[in-house]
């Protein structure tokens, strides 16, 4: 008999299942037992004590309605601090996006975006002109990408008007970066 016919595979099902059912009681025991790991591990994601609280809690509730896919010889702590994990995780996502998209429903005084405008006005054209300048002193092959990128064109779009792969684009527009931060040193 050879090696790989003696091994009987396991079915997934069969390794999601608990070898030992555990009950009710003893796996809520076993979650109150750790409350406290979870609020320390908590203060690894945030400072902030309402966050710690609310990250807590999520564990907490996520793990109430998932107590079915504990299996018994595993580390409720260790299963607690991946799904605290995840869900900081998910958080932090969903937060980044939100915070990307425009609501132009959004109060903002007209008064004040004028306002702003106009005193910003005369810095503004005296950067703009720097930053022309400093986009001439490029060579030609970085200019066309920042100039294309800057009209609204999409790296694709770029490599096909170049005539060039979007990784040389991509890389054109990083060496250019780089440039530009060395030539523009005095805004930073």
């Amino acid at each position: 008999m050879t090696e790989s016919s003696s091994v009987s595979p396991i079915s997934t099902q069969a390794r999601l299942t608990p070898v030992n059912p555990i009950t009710t009681s003893e796996f809520n025991n076993l979650l109150i037992a750790e409350i406290s790991s979870l609020r320390k591990f908590a203060r690894k994601f945030s400072s902030d004590y309402q966050e710690i609280n609310d990250l807590v809690q999520d564990t907490l509730i996520k793990a109430l309605r998932f107590w079915q896919k504990f299996r018994t010889g595993t580390s409720m702590k260790a299963w607690l601090f991946v799904i605290m994990k995840n869900n900081y995780i998910n958080n932090y996502r969903k937060t980044a996006l939100n915070r990307t998209i425009f609501d132009p429903n959004e109060d903002a005084a007209d008064s004040s975006l004028y306002s702003n405008h106009t005193e910003n006005a005369a810095e503004s054209k005296f950067m703009n002109d720097d930053i022309k300048t400093a986009l001439s002193k490029l060579p030609k092959d970085l200019q066309l990408p920042f100039k294309m990128y800057t009209d609204g064109y999409k790296y694709w779009e770029i490599a096909k008007q170049a005539g060039v792969p979007m990784g040389t684009v991509k890389t054109r527009m990083h060496v250019g970066r780089i440039q530009l931060k060395k030539i523009l040193k005095i805004y930073e």
